[in-house]
């Protein structure tokens, strides 16, 4: 089983705290993606591009930064452990 990633769950839990499913954050944004490429972002198999970061973060109220924020951290993690 994939290990899920802080920014996994985070997103999970703004999408569940607003009740919204996949679909309906995919359509919300207005991005131009389907829900399946929603829930590749979300299970953390694919980055949204800078574009379709700022058109999700508003639908899920997070700071659109927090697609990049998250994978910056985890790299610099990886390597202070290394």
């Amino acid at each position: 089983m994939k290990k899920t990633s802080a920014l996994t769950q985070y997103l999970i839990k703004a999408r569940k705290d607003r009740n919204l499913s996949q679909k309906q954050v995919a359509d919300l944004s207005k991005a131009g993606i389907t829900s399946q490429y929603y829930g590749l972002i979300e299970r953390g198999e694919r980055q949204p591009s800078p574009s379709v970061a700022m058109k999700l973060a508003p639908v899920l109220g997070l700071d659109w930064t927090i697609f990049f924020e998250q994978d910056v951290n985890q790299r610099l993690h990886n390597q202070d452990s290394a």
